[in-house]
Parts: structure tokens; sequence; C-alpha cells
């Protein structure tokens, strides 16, 4: 009771700390998808997915709060100071994978944290009380990410390399320094420290990149749509072909990461939404990695390809690349789609790969709901819409020969010695005309339709 009467706070106090707390947290959104593409080791690619999700979602309870308190215009995309400013370019600008991770999770998610406790022990226990749960909320999600950034530094960064980053790492505390730390309730410095690798603005990079595990990456040598959909093998077989095709969606998020980079002129919900479809697709690769897993099998010898997320970064432009992602969600909708694996789940006997495929259906329902609120109504008519689409991805290049004259793949056919495994796993003998399957991408896409080599 004591506290509730004394306590000194006021709506401008909470606006401008929640208006700082925005800036740095949609920077770190911004920062975490704009390096999925390039950046080469899987792990890290699934948790910054994971992590622009948490940060849009903490971005949106932010702003909506501050709308909450007599605040429109609500001022959010003023730059609270140029410290924070200063800050986030040079993490985003980060050269490489270790520095980058020693910036994020070392420097950015603990001040984050550091001004959520601080806000939830300041804000007034009863009259902010929406703040304080904010705050408790927000420190939530980041000591998830927090937790997976010590462990990824203490896997990445060694002993000498932490010794040459630490003049950029005490960099970047100047820079918070400066700002008066990330709420801005300390002492200021003077000066924002001079630009060191964001002296140039960054420039997202767009070729999707793999790490040593992804063999054979240019490999369209096996084409599991062909498979899934013939009658005439079985469900269980198919549940290796439905481990492969989420694994693979990876390049999903390599691909969407290049539309919310490249699209600017959307509104915050755009990114919000279409982030939260960026992170389903992660999780339905990890979906794939934990089905192998579950059969004993190792994915990094199996061909993971990535040229579908390459080849439309390079080859589309953003509005493209949606147009693409739409005709697909869409496609994925009618009784052949996603429903149709879910079926093939359950009548294998696989519980995983039922409860796998269920989800997956739901997360490519909300995904087609997604398209339809931010893609179509550009078009006259949602038929309009699929066909730019369908046009769109038509008008792709595969290169599949073109990789093969370039020593990049031979395109080989891995499916015999996985199905053989699987099926030693199983304890069954190989159906041989499932063992004999070899339908490639040479002339079909996913979808099945014909497409340019």
């Amino acid at each position: 009771m004591q506290d509730a009467v004394h306590r000194v706070w006021s709506v401008e106090e909470s606006t401008e700390r929640l208006k700082r707390l925005h800036y740095v947290v949609r920077r770190l959104y911004e920062t975490f998808t704009a390096r999925i593409t390039a950046e080469p080791i899987y792990e890290l690619k699934t948790a910054f997915s994971h992590h622009a999700y948490l940060c849009s979602e903490q971005v949106t309870s932010i702003r909506k709060r501050v709308s909450e308190m007599r605040e429109p215009p609500l001022g959010l995309e003023r730059i609270p100071h140029q410290g924070l400013e200063r800050l986030m370019d040079e993490v985003i600008a980060a050269p490489t994978t270790e520095l980058l991770v020693l910036g994020l999770y070392e420097i950015v998610v603990p001040a984050v944290r550091a001004a959520c406790e601080k806000l939830a022990i300041d804000a007034h226990p009863l009259a902010d009380a929406p703040t304080v749960r904010l705050a408790r909320l927000i420190d939530f999600d980041f000591t998830a990410i927090d937790d997976f950034g010590t462990q990824a530094v203490a896997c990445l960064v060694n002993t000498a390399q932490r010794q040459e980053s630490q003049a950029w790492c005490d960099k970047l505390n100047d820079c918070l320094q400066a700002a008066g730390s990330l709420d801005g309730t300390q002492p200021t410095a003077a000066d924002v420290p001079a630009p060191i690798y964001s002296a140039q603005a960054y420039q997202y990079d767009g070729m999707p990149k793999r790490d040593e595990r992804f063999i054979d990456p240019f490999n369209a040598g096996v084409n599991p749509e062909a498979f899934l959909y013939d009658e005439d093998f079985a469900p269980r077989d198919k549940t290796l072909m439905m481990y492969y095709k989420r694994l693979r969606e990876i390049d999903v998020p390599e691909m969407m990461a290049s539309i919310l980079n490249e699209i600017q002129d959307k509104p915050w919900e755009f990114h919000m939404e279409m982030c939260r479809q960026l992170w389903d697709e992660a999780r339905h690769a990890m979906m794939g990695e934990v089905g192998f897993a579950s059969l004993g099998i190792d994915w990094s010898k199996i061909p993971i390809n990535f040229t579908w997320s390459r080849n439309l970064n390079t080859q589309l432009t953003a509005q493209e690349r949606h147009g693409v992602l739409f005709f697909i969600e869409q496609g994925l909708m009618p009784k052949t789609g996603k429903r149709f694996e879910w079926e093939v789940g359950v009548a294998s006997g696989s519980p995983l790969s039922a409860l796998f495929q269920d989800f997956d259906w739901a997360d490519e329902v909300l995904h087609a709901q997604i398209g339809r609120r931010w893609y179509v109504p550009q078009f006259k008519s949602l038929k309009e819409s699929l066909e730019y689409g369908d046009e769109c991805w038509s008008k792709v290049v595969s290169h599949w020969g073109a990789y093969r004259e370039q020593g990049l793949t031979k395109h080989r056919n891995w499916w015999p010695d996985v199905y053989q495994e699987a099926c030693l796993r199983w304890g069954v003998q190989p159906d041989p005309l499932a063992l004999a399957f070899h339908e490639t991408y040479e002339t079909k896409r996913a979808d099945l339709k014909s497409l340019k080599t």
C-alpha cells in the first residue's frame, strides 16, 4: 500500500521508456530477419527465425500499449537517441557470424532485459499495471533468447576471437552509455562513438548460404511430390518424403526474409503476420529434422536442395516472390494438399508423422489467410492474384541442366539409400517399386507443372 501511495510515475515516463524499447526490439526484429538468408549455420537460421518472431510479437504489444496512453500520433517511428541508432546499425552490419552473435546476445539482448526488469520495478504497480505486465512478458521471451544466445556464443566464439572483438564490443557499450542506457535512465555520455562496420549502410544479402552439413545443395535429382501423390506407394514410405519436404522448407525463411527486407511500404501489421509465417516455415524444417532423427537417419547425408530460394531471390522481384508464395500456399488448401499429407501421416501408422502434418496443415491454413489479407487486395480478384503468382513461378528458370554442366551437382538419386535405411529401422523389406523410384525436378516443379530448365 505504501508503495502505491508514494511511487512517483507518469504517462510520459512510461511511454518514453516503451518507445525506446520499441525502437530497439523492432531493430532486433529487422536484424534477425535480415541475417537469416546468408547465415550458413542451420541452427542460427532457425533461431534467428524464432527470435525475429518473438521480437515482432513484442513490438506489436508495445505499440498497442503506447496507443492506450493518450499517444495519437504514436511517435513510434522516431529514433529516440542517436546512440541507440548507432548501436543497432553496427550490429546489423557485423561482418562475421561471430561478431553478430556477440553484438546480439552479449550486448543488445541483455540491455533489453535490463530495461524490462527496471521498467517492471519502476512503473506504478496499480496505475500502470498493464505496462508492468508487458515488461515482464517481454523479459520472459527475451530470457529464452538470452539463454540460446549464451550457448551460441560459447559454441562459436573462441578466446582469440573474443579478444579481437573486444574493442568493437566496447564501442557498442559506449553507444548504450551515450544514450543513457537503453531506457534512458542513466547519465548520458557526451559523444556517440564513430561508426565502424556501419560506416557504409548495411546491404541485405539475398543469396542463400548453407553450412558444410548441407551436402550437394544443388541436387534436384528426386521429386518427392511425384512420389507422394503416386497411389502405388505405401503411406509409411511416403512419410520419408514428407520429412524431406519439411526439412527442405528451410528455404522458405531464406526467401521470405528477402520479402520482408525489400518491401518497405507496408504497415507494421504486415511484418508481424509475415514474420509469424516465416517462423512457422522454420518450425516445419525442424519437424523434418526431428522426423529423420526419430528413425535414426542422419539428415546431413541427404542432399537438402536450396535452389528454390536461390532462384527466386535472384530471378524475381520481392513482389513476384510474394506472388509465388501465395500461389503455393493457396494450392495447399484443396484435398490434394495439406489435408492429404495429414491423411497419409495418419494412414502410415506413425503418430509423429500424423502429429506434424496435423499442425503443418493448420499453419498453412493460417498462411493462406495471411496472403488473402496482405497480397490479394493488390489485385482485382483472387483469380487474378493466383494467375499472377503462377506466371511469376513459371518464369523462374530452374537451371537444372546448367547446374549439372557446371559441376555443381550430378543430381544423384539419393532416395534408394534413405529408403533402405528406413526399412532396416522398420524391420521390413523394401518395396521393389518404391526402391526403383527415380523421378527428378528436371522438367517439373513442386506442383508437378512443367518448368523452364
